[in-house]
């Protein structure tokens, strides 16, 4: 499959063409951002590791039954993935109030939610990402009532998974965010899943294993996500 032109480049990702319109090539950059983009640096290595623990995660998920757009590795930064039109609605679980959570609802940080919180929230960054309902996607036309139910359901799935496989490693899952596109009208998961995009804690120490780190100013930001791929089983 040869690649082409770029089509799109993110925060932290690059979007190219190839020869067949079914498939795009989803290349990772070492460039890692917070706080809307105010906070930007190069961390070495970190494009290539996020690409494998992406790879592996999604091949994971896709076995247990959870449709996503990952077809395979081309090289250490680099993947082949479907070409989706993607739902411009992030899907978000927490298992554990911290973060934003904790700062609008003014609960307990640290405290176990059962049953988890849900919620969904508007991919514009000039917005600051603002939370919204099923009203909201339905009416601006987002996204149609089937395929949101969808994505509840395929979110609720990835949680009862990945909680089980990092738990496996003596971590918790934290919180996640999922994205979601169509192809040929099907949804799948789509984006990534690494540690840029959940938290991650030692569940005895409750060290931070994820973005928080870079967040934080905290340092170890590669050390820890190499660790906890090396915990689940990703080959680096």
């Amino acid at each position: 499959m040869e690649k082409k032109q770029e089509l799109y480049s993110g925060k932290a990702k690059s979007v190219f063409a190839t020869d067949n319109d079914d498939f795009v090539v989803l290349s990772f950059r070492d460039d890692t951002s917070a706080f809307d983009g105010e906070k930007v640096e190069q961390l070495s290595r970190k494009g290539e590791i996020n690409n494998k623990f992406n790879a592996f995660i999604m091949q994971y998920l896709a076995d247990n039954g959870v449709p996503t757009h990952f077809e395979s590795l081309i090289n250490d930064t680099e993947s082949v993935v479907k070409n989706m039109a993607m739902i411009p609605v992030e899907c978000v679980v927490r298992n554990v109030a911290t973060g934003s959570l904790v700062r609008r609802l003014g609960v307990e940080d640290g405290m176990e939610l059962n049953p988890p919180v849900f919620e969904f929230f508007l991919k514009n960054d000039a917005l600051h990402d603002p939370m919204v309902n099923e009203f909201h996607i339905e009416t601006f036309g987002w996204a149609k009532a089937g395929d949101v139910s969808k994505m509840k359901d395929l979110t609720f799935k990835v949680n009862t998974l990945l909680k089980q496989l990092f738990a496996d490693a003596g971590m918790v899952l934290v919180d996640y965010k999922l994205e979601f596109g169509l192809f040929n009208g099907e949804v799948y998961l789509g984006d990534e899943f690494s540690p840029d995009g959940c938290r991650l804690w030692d569940a005895q120490t409750r060290k931070k294993l994820d973005k928080d780190r870079f967040r934080q100013g905290l340092g170890g930001v590669i050390e820890a996500y190499e660790e906890v791929a090396r915990r689940i089983g990703v080959p680096l």
